[in-house]
């Protein structure tokens, strides 16, 4: 059997066979095969275990809990220690799926011993599979660090959350000179040791100038449709936040629906309704 036979008869990475883990070689199979594939945040694990059925190959236990989960402005307040239960969670909730976990603010920036370390507790302590972390040439010590250390690192380009403040707040990245620049930090990402490299709000053409220049996968949010794969935070794409960003598409009115359940359970108990016999016991 030729090489290319074998590499397209592999199961497909969304909605693969289960059995075992999605891998970084998995992962690296998918680009050869120039197969498109999703990635979504989770927190819980009830909510793993129905992405994990669903057949999503990847999840990412992101800083944007911070938003989502603790009900902070934006990623820079939530920790470690806030981060490790939902990623153990999410890990104990899925069977299939890699667990990626987000290194949050000032837990790896100062040195790369400091991100091995922070780094190591996700791995020991929570179960993850991979860890994310934010920036281009400035954290190649840190990926260089955790992947000699057999820790598989995912990149993040583009908007980065973290340094928000920088950017002067949520813009568009890579526009002009800027997008050399992007491309640059991409492809010294690849050659530092990254699996992956997710690229936030850049223009779609650059995106699809890095996705086809690197031999690793690249994940969208806000990149157009060219990328590897896309990743969307799952409140968002359930209709849970109230003022979703542009590249957000909804695809259920989640909140809706919870609503109208929450008042006929509320409507039921003080009309004297629920419960009934049926939900008594003798």
């Amino acid at each position: 059997m030729s090489s290319v036979s074998s590499v397209v008869s592999k199961p497909a990475l969304y909605g693969g066979a289960a059995g075992r883990r999605v891998t970084v070689r998995d992962v690296a199979a998918a680009k050869e095969r120039h197969e498109k594939w999703p990635m979504v945040t989770a927190y819980d694990a009830m909510t793993a275990r129905v992405f994990d059925e669903a057949g999503i190959p990847v999840m990412l236990v992101g800083d944007s809990a911070a938003m989502v989960v603790y009900g902070y402005e934006s990623t820079l307040p939530v920790t470690v220690d806030d981060l490790i239960p939902l990623t153990a969670a999410v890990v104990r909730g899925s069977s299939r799926a890699m667990v990626v976990a987000d290194l949050p603010f000032g837990s790896y920036q100062a040195s790369p011993q400091q991100a091995l370390e922070t780094a190591a507790r996700f791995v020991k302590e929570a179960g993850a599979h991979a860890v994310k972390l934010e920036g281009g040439h400035r954290v190649l010590p840190q990926v260089e660090m955790l992947v000699s250390a057999g820790i598989p690192v995912m990149a993040h380009l583009g908007l980065t959350p973290q340094s928000v403040n920088a950017f002067g707040g949520y813009r568009v990245q890579g526009r002009g000179q800027a997008g050399d620049e992007i491309m640059a930090d991409a492809k010294a990402l690849e050659h530092a040791g990254a699996f992956a490299v997710v690229l936030e709000c850049v223009p779609a053409d650059l995106a699809q100038r890095v996705t086809t220049s690197l031999s690793i996968p690249t994940i969208g949010i806000g990149a157009g449709p060219h990328t590897d794969a896309q990743v969307l935070v799952w409140q968002d794409l359930m209709g849970l936040t109230p003022q979703p960003a542009k590249f957000v598409k909804k695809y259920f009115d989640l909140a809706g629906e919870m609503d109208r359940a929450i008042r006929a359970y509320a409507d039921e108990v003080v009309s004297g309704v629920f419960p009934r016999p049926e939900h008594s016991y003798r």
